[in-house]
């Protein structure tokens, strides 16, 4: 502990801050937990928002990294960590305060899937998928979702 006094402000704001860290073993692009949030998602305080609210924002900023990484001939996928349903190619993802995630998407087979999680599940693993063979760009949902963001709040 250090002998630092705060004001009540500087103690509000840094409680109402976000927090995160990260340790590579490789020098890599900076990831999520590197970057300033962006002001669409700062603007509110995290005490302010539901778990959903939150933990989606923060997935969206995944996903669009995630995407920055990919070639012109991958888009984003999630895998599912437990149940053996395979890999969904992620086309929506929403909220439902306080606590519901849901990812809308297909499966490898083309097949509408659609995945809802609490958030006291969550655990997502993002996967890179080859586009699909009739659209010459590969879809980048993380980008529209991270606009989305910005515009919610403007």
């Amino acid at each position: 502990m250090d002998d630092k006094i705060n004001t009540t402000a500087e103690a509000i704001e840094a409680d109402a801050m976000a927090r995160a860290g990260v340790v590579h073993l490789k020098k890599c692009s900076p990831t999520v937990e590197q970057q300033p949030l962006p002001k669409g998602v700062a603007a509110k305080p995290v005490a302010q928002k539901s778990p959903a609210e939150w933990a989606y924002e923060r997935l969206v900023l995944y996903i669009q990294n995630f995407e920055e990484q990919l070639d012109a001939d991958h888009e984003v996928a999630m895998g599912f960590t437990a149940g053996g349903a395979g890999v969904m190619r992620i086309e929506g993802m929403g909220f439902y305060a306080p606590d519901i995630l849901t990812f809308y998407g297909t499966d490898q087979q083309g097949t509408k899937s659609q995945q809802i999680q609490h958030v006291s599940q969550l655990n997502v693993m993002l996967r890179a998928l080859p586009k699909e063979v009739d659209q010459p760009e590969p879809n980048r949902i993380g980008f529209r979702l991270a606009q989305q963001l910005e515009e919610d709040d403007s």
